[in-house]
Parts: C-alpha cells; structure tokens; sequence
C-alpha cells in the first residue's frame, strides 16, 4: 500500500520557522516528483514548491521564494519543506503528493496524496 505521511506542522508565532516532513511508506520515491501544497479555509489548494527526488530539481511558488526550502533525503525516502519567516497568510493546512510525471509542476493533478499537517501562524 503506497502512502505518504505529513509532520512538522503546528502553532508558531509570526517570524517563525517550521519544517515539514514527508516520508513514502510501500514505495520508493526515486522516479517521483514530490510537491508540497497548502490549502488554507475557503481558498483553493496552492502548490508552492516541488522537487524531483532523483534529480534534486526544485521549483517554488512565487508568493514563497526566499523563504520556503525543499530538499530530500533518499536514504530516508523522506521529502522536507523548511519554512522560514512565518507569516499569518501562510496558515494552511499542507500536503505533500507524489506523480511520476516530471512535468506536472505545481499542478494539483497528483496521483499520490498524504492527509496533511496544519500550520497556523498566530501570535
């Protein structure tokens, strides 16, 4: 049974860092790309970074360049997302999500989806 499991969210303060974690669990995430999205209350899900797990190519959103970081570990089959320089907007609900298909980008059109962690951002 393939799945991916979320970690790492939770309740920071503006200003903040978090990091997220994904790790696959019943395959390998090598000929995958994995993507992060986040989905805030009553807006649609956004995708704001992704990496290619064998390749380590990384695209971002641009409402979070400079201050999101996707990076992987293979021996781990682990995907993570820092986040720094935390802002209320960024509260969300965040998934990651894995396809075969290199060309997708940060399109929500992801075979494989983990149930998501929340950040929430408040002082």
């Amino acid at each position: 049974q393939l799945e991916l499991v979320e970690s790492g969210g939770g309740l920071v303060q503006p200003g903040g860092s978090l990091r997220l974690s994904c790790v696959a669990y019943g395959f390998t995430l090598e000929n995958y790309v994995i993507a992060w999205f986040r989905q805030a209350p009553g807006k649609e899900r956004e995708g704001v970074s992704s990496i290619t797990f064998s390749g380590g190519r990384t695209k971002y959103a641009d409402s979070v360049k400079g201050r999101f970081t996707v990076s992987r570990d293979k021996a781990k089959n682990t995907v993570y997302l820092q986040i720094n320089s935390l802002r209320p907007e960024d509260t969300a609900v965040y998934y990651c999500a894995a396809d075969r298909r290199v060309s997708i980008g940060l399109r929500p059109h992801y075979d494989y989806w983990g149930q998501g962690t929340q950040v929430t951002v408040s002082s």
